[in-house]
């Protein structure tokens, strides 16, 4: 079968084999967690809790009247000890709701999973995904409920699940397609409802055909949904890249996908939304490759949302040898962050800890 490609593209080195073929576990539970009101909507949330209130873990603690924007849960049930300001990953001061947790991860009355989901109308859909604050996880955590709901005078034919992963260093979603295949498929489905397409296709390069193999064996009781395998370059993970190497659509400058039919969502965005309907889970927690040459012991971890970077590097053995650059994602599109106190955000898909030598400033030459 001929691989998906579009014309161009890079071949930077991948460096995934210290973490591809590690399992995912379980970071430890965080004692305190901070948790950011500002959004890729650059809507600040409004807290509706204050100093002092006990909440409990998937709980609803800020809003917003802007319907773009998507609440955040607590990730933790314990008591809130501040509406604080504090320096976020890209470096600006933002606000964001400080959690102690109580150690006991007691779950809201809300954590329910949705019963009949085939019996809901989009709309219906649609604000589910957004109350359970769900956004973009491959790393611009733009809300998906305001992706899905397409202009009146647009209609979609085709959903792509992205799975190309062809950021170096992450593999993050390569581990979830291969332990979680089912939810991805089951996330699938209920994104193609609530756009209302019939057709899917889960798009994996070819360097994870551990993931295709097991996305297959999932999808095979699926009606309508199809697992694409894609060339490795970069950038696969593109949007319009993907579009073009899958379907062979090219999208024109200055439209977005669904003007040719077309909406796209990560992997880790559908076992989120699967998370929300089948077992009820606001999105509170994601897969966090932490990796890099100046990382001793690199891994694919499930850890909270408003967890400390610094946390989850000493939970990887801490340093190997003195870190010349933190990256939150991968060395292409990442983010140097200012310090390790920064907190993850539903978008951070892999925290880089490079080398000196590796960060060193490159000499520009002559072309």
């Amino acid at each position: 079968m001929p691989k998906g490609s579009f014309r161009g593209g890079v071949h930077p080195p991948g460096n995934k084999s210290s973490t591809a073929g590690l399992s995912i576990v379980r970071a430890q539970r965080p004692s305190q967690v901070v948790v950011m009101l500002r959004q890729a909507t650059r809507s600040a949330l409004t807290p509706i809790v204050e100093k002092g209130s006990a909440v409990l873990m998937g709980q609803k603690i800020a809003d917003s009247e802007d319907r773009r924007a998507v609440p955040v849960h607590s990730p933790v049930s314990g008591k809130v000890t501040g509406i604080v300001t504090v320096r976020a990953w890209n470096g600006c001061l933002e606000p964001a709701v400080a959690i102690e947790s109580d150690g006991e991860d007691t779950l809201a009355d809300s954590v329910a999973p949705v019963a009949e989901v085939e019996a809901l109308s989009r709309e219906e859909l649609l604000a589910i995904i957004r109350d359970a604050g769900i956004v973009g996880m491959g790393g611009a955590e733009f809300p998906t409920h305001a992706k899905l709901a397409l202009p009146a005078n647009v209609k979609a034919d085709t959903f792509i699940i992205n799975g190309a992963e062809c950021e170096p260093y992450l593999t993050a979603d390569h581990r979830l397609m291969v332990e979680r295949p089912a939810d991805v498929v089951r996330g699938a489905q209920i994104l193609m409802s609530a756009v209302g397409v019939s057709k899917g296709i889960i798009a994996v390069e070819d360097n994870k055909p551990d993931a295709a193999e097991a996305l297959r064996h999932a999808a095979r009781a699926a009606q309508g949904i199809e697992v694409a395998v894609v060339e490795t370059k970069y950038p696969q993970g593109s949007e319009k890249h993907l579009i073009k190497s899958v379907l062979g659509r090219s999208v024109p400058p200055g439209c977005l996908p669904f003007h040719v039919g077309v909406v796209v969502n990560n992997v880790a965005t559908a076992v989120a939304v699967a998370d929300r309907f089948d077992r009820g889970m606001p999105l509170i927690e994601r897969v966090v490759t932490v990796t890099g040459s100046a990382v001793a012991s690199p891994a694919n971890v499930l850890a909270r949302i408003g967890t400390k970077a610094q946390e989850l590097i000493d939970q990887c053995g801490g340093y190997s040898m003195e870190p010349g650059k933190i990256v939150f994602g991968g060395p292409m599109m990442g983010c140097p962050i200012p310090s390790t106190d920064v907190s993850i955000s539903k978008g951070t898909s892999g925290i880089l800890v490079l080398s000196q030598a590796e960060a060193k400033r490159i000499e520009p030459i002559a072309c």
